[in-house]
C-alpha cells in the first residue's frame, strides 16, 4: 500500500474517531471541561494550525532551504520536522488548502554528514517517508529535504540551493 492511501486511511480513522459521540461520566464531563480550558489557553497563533502538540505554518514564498529555516526560526519555529504518518498526512492537507503548488522543504538535512539525516529542530529523526531510490545524493549536491514529490507524494532529497515554499512548526 503507498503511502498516500496509508495517508488517507489514517486520515479518516483520525476524523471519524474525533466526531465520536460517546455517553461520558460526570468525571469524564469534568475532566473534558478541564482539557478544553487548556487547550483554548494553548492556542496557537493566526494563521498557524494546532495538531499533535505542535504549530504549523505553510508559508508560499519560495526560498532555498537555509533561508526557509532562518524564516521559521524568526517566526519562533523551524522548518517542521516530521515524526509519524498521521502527522504527514496533517501536513499535507495543510499544503494542499493553501495552494497548489506541493513540493515544499521540510526540516530534514544530511548537510553535515553524508547519508546521517537531522531536523533542524534537534528531534529524532526516526520516521521517514523517501520515495524509492532516496535519499540518492544525485551528483553529492543533494543534502535538504522535500515532501510531497513525484506521483507518490514521497520525500526527495534535494539541492538546498532549489528555492520551495515551506512548513514551518513550533512547540505550543
Amino acid at each position: 500500500m503507498n503511502m498516500l492511501t496509508v495517508c488517507a486511511l489514517v486520515c479518516t480513522i483520525v476524523a471519524l474517531a474525533g466526531s465520536a459521540d460517546l455517553p461520558e461520566t460526570k468525571a469524564e464531563s469534568n475532566e473534558t471541561a478541564k482539557t478544553h480550558l487548556v487547550k483554548r489557553s494553548s492556542k496557537c497563533d493566526d494563521g498557524w494550525t494546532q495538531f499533535n502538540g505542535r504549530c504549523f505554518y505553510y508559508v508560499a514564498e519560495p526560498m532555498t532551504w537555509d533561508k526557509a529555516e532562518k524564516n521559521c526560526v524568526s517566526l519562533g519555529g523551524h522548518l517542521a520536522s516530521v515524526h509519524n504518518a498521521m502527522e504527514y498526512c496533517r501536513l499535507q492537507r495543510l499544503i494542499l488548502s493553501a495552494t497548489h503548488e506541493e513540493k515544499t522543504w521540510i526540516g530534514g538535512s544530511d548537510v553535515k554528514k553524508e547519508n546521517y539525516w537531522f531536523w533542524s529542530d534537534g528531534t529524532t529523526f526516526h520516521f521517514n517517508n523517501w520515495c524509492p531510490g532516496e535519499p540518492d545524493n544525485y551528483r553529492g549536491q543533494q543534502h535538504c529535504l522535500q515532501m510531497n514529490y513525484g506521483d507518490s507524494k514521497c520525500w526527495d532529497d534535494l539541492s538546498c540551493y532549489d528555492e520551495l515554499p515551506s512548513v514551518c512548526a513550533k512547540n505550543m
